[in-house]
C-alpha cells in the first residue's frame, strides 16, 4: 500500500510528500491571511528601523537610519557596534561567541568597511520592509531579513532579534502563500511559480494495428 502511494519524478527519484499540516500552512492560500498579518508586522519593524516612522509621527522611537548621518555619512554607528562586539568585557569574554565571526568583524574594522557597510544595512532594511509589507518576493525579502537578524545575534545582540528571526524563517518556508494577499499573487505566476496545480495532459499514444496479409488465410 505504501509503495502504491509513492510518487516519482521524471528521473525515477521518489518524491517525499509534505504532511497535511505543512501543506495547509506553507502551501495553501487558506492560511494566507495569517502570513499577511505576520509579514506586515515584521515588515513594519524593518521600515520603522530604516525610516523612523514612529519617530516622525511623534510616537517615540529612534530616528530612522536613513536620516542619521552616523549611518549614511560617517558609518560610525555600525563601527561602534562592531568595536563593542569584539572588545572583551570585565570577564575577559567578548559579546561575539565564535572566534571566526570576531575575526570577520575585525577585518571589517581594519578595512574601514563601516563607511559602505552601514549604507548596505540601511538599504537592506528598507528593501526587506517594503518587500514584506507589499508581499513582493516575500521569500527573498524574509531571507534577507533573517540574514540580518542572524548577523546581529552572532555579534551578541539579543533584543528582538530571536523573535524576528523565528518569524522570518517561517515566512521563508511559506514563500508560496505568504504573499498571496500582495504582489506575489501576480509576480510568482508571472515568474513561472503559480499556486494552482495545472491539470496534467494525458498523452494518448496511437495503437499500432497489425497488418494482415491477405494471402494468409
Amino acid at each position: 500500500m505504501a509503495e502504491s502511494m509513492q510518487l516519482n519524478d521524471h528521473r525515477g527519484d521518489i518524491l517525499i510528500q509534505d504532511p497535511p499540516i505543512a501543506r495547509l500552512f506553507f502551501g495553501s492560500t487558506r492560511m494566507a491571511w495569517l502570513w499577511l498579518l505576520v509579514r506586515v508586522w515584521v515588515g513594519f519593524q524593518w521600515l520603522n528601523s530604516s525610516l523612523g516612522i514612529m519617530h516622525n509621527l511623534g510616537l517615540g522611537g529612534k530616528q530612522g537610519k536613513l536620516f542619521d548621518p552616523a549611518w549614511m555619512a560617517s558609518g560610525e554607528a555600525i563601527r561602534g557596534y562592531w568595536e563593542r562586539a569584539v572588545t572583551p568585557g570585565a570577564s575577559g569574554a567578548t559579546p561575539v561567541v565564535f572566534g571566526w565571526y570576531g575575526e570577520f568583524l575585525k577585518f571589517l574594522l581594519a578595512t574601514n568597511s563601516d563607511v559602505w557597510f552601514s549604507k548596505l544595512i540601511v538599504a537592506g532594511e528598507l528593501l526587506v520592509g517594503l518587500g514584506l509589507v507589499f508581499g513582493a518576493l516575500t521569500g527573498l525579502a524574509a531571507f534577507g531579513g533573517s540574514l540580518m537578524n542572524w548577523s546581529f545575534l552572532m555579534a551578541g545582540t539579543v533584543s528582538t532579534n530571536p523573535l524576528m528571526f523565528g518569524l522570518l524563517v517561517l515566512l521563508v518556508l511559506a514563500w508560496k502563500n505568504a504573499g498571496y494577499y500582495g504582489l506575489d499573487r501576480y509576480l510568482l505566476p508571472w515568474l513561472g511559480t503559480p499556486w494552482q496545480q495545472r491539470p496534467r495532459t494525458n498523452v494518448v499514444r496511437p495503437v499500432s494495428t497489425p497488418t494482415v496479409d491477405p494471402a494468409i488465410p
